[in-house]
C-alpha cells in the first residue's frame, strides 16, 4: 500500500490539470514502512521534458531527478516512484508505459484526466518479472467513511454524498 497525504495528493492531481491536454509528470518522495507500506511525504512536480507527442508521452526531468537524488542521499528518504496524468484516458497504465518502466522498484502513480478535470488516480508497481503491472492499494491520510445524515423527513436515513 501507498500512503499519500491528502494535500500531496492535491498537488499532484493540481499539476494533472494545469497540464491537460498534455501529460505532467513528477516524483514521489518518501520512505519504506515495514512490512510493505510506503509512505509520501512530499512531490516534485517536473517540467515534461519528452521531445515526443507530450499529449501521450511524459519524461521527468533528469536534472530534477538528479536534484532530488543528491538532496536525499544519506537520509531516511528515497524517491519511491512518480506519478503522470493520461489525459482523456484511464489511470490504468498503457503499453507504452510499460515499455518505458525499466527500473522495477517504483510506484507509477497515474491520474486520469477527463476535460480538464482529474477524475480517477491509481498505483502501480511492476510484477517480479517486470513484464506487467499490477495495482497497488492507494490511501490517503485523512480517508474518512462518509457520515450519516439525520433522518429525513420520511423517517429513513440517508448516507452522505
Amino acid at each position: 500500500m501507498i500512503l499519500l497525504p491528502q494535500p500531496l495528493l492535491k498537488q499532484i492531481v493540481d499539476a494533472a490539470e494545469a497540464a491537460y491536454p498534455e501529460e505532467c509528470c513528477g516524483l514521489v518522495v518518501g520512505y519504506a514502512q515495514p512490512p510493505q507500506d510506503l509512505i509520501v511525504t512530499r512531490v516534485e512536480v517536473s517540467p515534461n521534458v519528452t521531445e515526443e507527442n507530450i499529449g501521450e508521452r511524459f519524461e521527468v526531468s533528469p536534472r530534477l531527478r538528479l536534484d532530488v537524488m543528491r538532496a536525499l542521499e544519506g537520509g531516511p528518504e528515497r524517491i519511491l516512484g512518480h506519478f503522470h496524468s493520461h489525459p482523456d484516458h484511464p489511470a490504468q497504465p498503457s503499453p507504452r508505459d510499460l515499455e518505458r518502466a525499466w527500473e522495477p522498484d517504483l510506484v507509477w502513480l497515474i491520474v486520469s484526466v477527463l476535460d480538464g478535470q482529474a477524475i480517477h488516480t491509481t498505483a502501480h508497481v511492476l510484477d517480479g518479472e517486470g513484464r506487467q503491472f499490477r495495482e497497488i492499494s492507494l490511501r490517503t491520510t485523512d480517508w474518512q467513511p462518509y457520515g450519516v445524515r439525520p433522518a429525513a423527513a420520511n423517517g429513513r436515513e440517508e448516507e452522505a454524498s
